[in-house]
């Protein structure tokens, strides 16, 4: 009897320590891979992967009202609300130390669903090849025979110059050069529902 049971605790431990090993593996929706910019870390320097995100969640289609945004800097969340009704959730990436997200009331001053960078990208040779990755413009010299390309800021909602929330990587802590980033299918949700004038507040 007490074989049987002996056996029987090995088997489930050899079960629960597989489903530990295979189920904690990178959320392919946060690969490393995703074009990012508001933060200096790409794809490749985040080997781990990030967190997987059990947070994030959209329930706002089809219910009317004004919208407006509220972010916690120190949740690093997004809460969307329609006529003062949560309807989302978003996980977040919000500037790290030395290019703090500065908290205030902002509101959406435009919208660009393939922006692109103007001041952080990678110098690229004419075959498109990355020759310098993650570059600020104006301070990093740019090799011979190199152009910039600025960093893809899918999604982009600006709320102030330079600033704005998009689509982007989420290591699971602040990580970006003051924009706030987050998951991709929540930057489209939160993409098609505000509008220019829609009020962002941003709290620590």
């Amino acid at each position: 009897m007490q074989r049987l049971l002996l056996h029987f605790l090995q088997t489930v431990l050899s079960l629960a320590l597989i489903l530990l090993v295979t189920g904690c593996g990178e959320d392919p929706r946060f690969s490393g891979n995703t074009s990012y910019i508001g933060g200096g870390i790409y794809g490749g320097g985040e080997q781990a992967g990030p967190p997987r995100d059990t947070v994030s969640y959209w329930d706002g289609d089809g219910l009317g009202g004004s919208p407006s945004v509220k972010i916690s800097l120190g949740e690093q969340r997004a809460y969307f609300y329609k006529g003062g009704v949560l309807v989302g959730v978003s996980q977040l990436s919000t500037g790290r130390e030395g290019k703090n997200t500065s908290p205030g009331k902002y509101r959406i001053i435009g919208k660009d669903v393939n922006h692109a960078s103007s001041l952080y990208g990678d110098y690229v040779d004419d075959g498109g090849n990355v020759v310098m990755p993650n570059i600020e413009l104006g301070k990093d010299p740019k090799p011979p025979g190199t152009h910039y390309k600025g960093a893809s800021m899918p999604y982009y909602m600006q709320i102030a110059p330079g600033f704005g929330m998009h689509a982007g990587y989420l290591p699971g802590y602040p990580a970006s050069h003051g924009c706030i980033r987050m998951p991709e299918f929540m930057a489209v949700d939160f993409f098609k529902s505000v509008s220019v004038g829609t009020p962002v507040t941003i709290t620590n």
